[in-house]
């Protein structure tokens, strides 16, 4: 297995470089195995890393480290999902990333706690409790845009890569017939993908829905429009969301109003993530009016729905309650937030970003202790993803049947047992229907087997140096203990009610498992 990629870079601490980045995540997956990757040309997929930052001591310098990474794009359907937490839900790259970044996050803490260094964590005020080191912070990446809110992004006339739904016949029609054609020949697609191998599973309930971000063509080479202005461009346009209408209305700024030049809003891009069920729907309105924007969304399946909530939405969660979860507050004396979050090249709007991440929670109050709203900065690169879709469709070769998403998702992180774990369905890539409801099935990331990690971090830990909430001997189910990280809890009611009411709550049956 290659060792964790590093790289030096003499820069202020508080500067990132999003190309630098992005250069970073696409070689760490460059050195991975081959196992679970696109088959180029004809297979695409998304990626999502978190990067570890270390100020070093009295110097200028930084060293970034990838230590989690991801690819993935789908999901599993609710009649799919166990009671025994032994299946992979979401397998979207960024979900993955987070959860393998848990892994490494929880090997850290128990260097710790068995007095070993860790190159994460030092020792807090409270008894039992830890925080990061001086001068580490952790960045986000994805090589695209996180579906749901953030992919609905407007096009120009500049970077619009295929003519407006409006003006093509048959596309799209204002009855909606158009959507339901789009979907028909999606289903279709799906039929000619690379299936991975648990043919047994590819029954009704499990099968899985492709990311539905960015239905519309995005092509970079040169013969095509550019993609849209990076983060900061004084060209971005500005997006605001009438609640009577449902219709974004666009602005333009900068140089291209004095120039005499008005960029003209023909479309947006689409997002396949569906509104929660008892809140605003979609209005499916031709042009800019398809989507309602700003709301809550959950994930696509292709025969029946999910309960996986998209990936704005749970960075935007993040943004409050921190990535490290609820099982893992219990060791730490402040939440965990991503500093940036840099997006790799494809359709991007910083006011859209701003939105779905940040504008949605910003106002969030009575947060308790170790909690806080910590907005990211956003950045894009401008160094796409080389098995991103439109590079997939760029390179695709007649006779290779029609380009899909790639069927398994891969995790990597930087911890020293079985680093690598590839996945398809939510059970391991490769195995068959009698491996099921064993160890040889589970993902490394399933809700369990993390549990079982975590388990391991307290046994390991002396009861003298133990936090306060893990000292109650009745505690038993993950339930359990997701729920007696009450401080965690408490500021996910806050966040609930004020921000995100319509939320869904996870069934209690599925996190009764041990």
């Amino acid at each position: 297995m290659p060792v964790s990629l590093q790289l030096y870079v003499p820069v202020r601490f508080n500067m990132v470089n999003a190309d630098e980045i992005a250069k970073l995540c696409y070689e760490r997956f460059k050195q991975l195995p081959r196992r679970g990757k696109p088959e180029p040309g004809r297979e695409w997929t998304l990626l999502a890393a978190v990067v570890q930052i270390t100020r070093c001591a009295n110097s200028d310098t930084v060293e970034k480290e990838v230590v989690s990474l991801g690819t993935g794009t789908k999901c599993i359907g609710q009649t799919a999902m166990s009671p025994n937490g032994d299946v992979l839900n979401d397998s979207h790259a960024e979900v993955i990333a987070r959860r393998g970044c848990v892994r490494y996050l929880i090997q850290e803490l128990h260097r710790a706690v068995s007095g070993g260094d860790s190159s994460v964590f030092c020792q807090a005020d409270q008894r039992g409790k830890w925080r990061l080191q001086p001068g580490v912070s952790f960045l986000f990446f994805t090589s695209h845009t996180p579906c749901g809110d953030a992919s609905i992004i407007p096009m120009t006339d500049q970077s619009q890569p295929c003519p407006s739904v409006t003006s093509v016949k048959g596309r799209e029609g204002t009855d909606g017939g158009g959507d339901l054609k789009r979907k028909a020949q999606e289903a279709s697609e799906g039929k000619n993908a690379k299936l991975p191998r648990l043919e047994e599973q590819q029954t009704a309930e499990t099968k899985l829905e492709d990311r539905g971000d960015t239905k519309q063509s995005f092509l970079s080479n040169s013969s095509k429009s550019e993609a849209p202005s990076l983060s900061h461009s004084a060209d971005t346009p500005v997006e605001t969301f009438s609640q009577d209408s449902a219709q974004p209305e666009i602005k333009s700024r900068g140089p291209s109003d004095r120039a005499g030049v008005h960029p003209q809003v023909l479309d947006i891009h689409r997002t396949g993530a569906k509104c929660v069920p008892s809140g605003p729907t979609d209005p499916l309105r031709p042009g800019v009016g398809y989507h309602s924007t700003g709301v809550l969304r959950v994930k696509p399946g292709r025969g029946e729905p999910t309960l996986s909530l998209s990936c704005s939405d749970k960075l935007a969660r993040w943004g409050v309650l921190g990535f490290q979860g609820a099982l893992l507050f219990h060791y730490l004396q402040e939440a965990l937030y991503f500093s940036t979050v840099v997006v790799g090249k494809c359709p991007y709007s910083q006011e859209v970003m701003q939105r779905a991440l940040v504008t949605r929670c910003s106002n969030v109050s009575d947060l308790p202790a170790g909690f806080s709203v910590r907005p990211p900065v956003l950045l894009q690169s401008s160094l796409e993803f080389p098995f991103s879709k439109a590079q997939t469709e760029l390179r695709h070769q007649a006779g290779k049947g029609r380009i899909s998403p790639c069927g398994a998702a891969i995790s990597w992180c930087n911890v020293t047992e079985q680093p690598l774990d590839v996945t398809a369905n939510g059970y391991k890539h490769g195995v068959t229907k009698k491996d099921l409801g064993t160890a040889k099935a589970r993902s490394l990331l399933c809700k369990l087997e993390l549990f079982h990690s975590f388990l391991s971090l307290v046994s390991a830990t002396d009861f003298s140096a133990l936090p306060d909430s893990l000292r109650r001997t009745e505690l038993q189910t993950y339930w359990d203990y997701k729920q007696d990280s009450q401080l965690y809890q408490q500021a996910w009611q806050q966040l609930h009610s004020q921000a995100f009411p319509l939320w869904p709550r996870s069934d209690r049956d599925l996190l009764l498992f041990h």
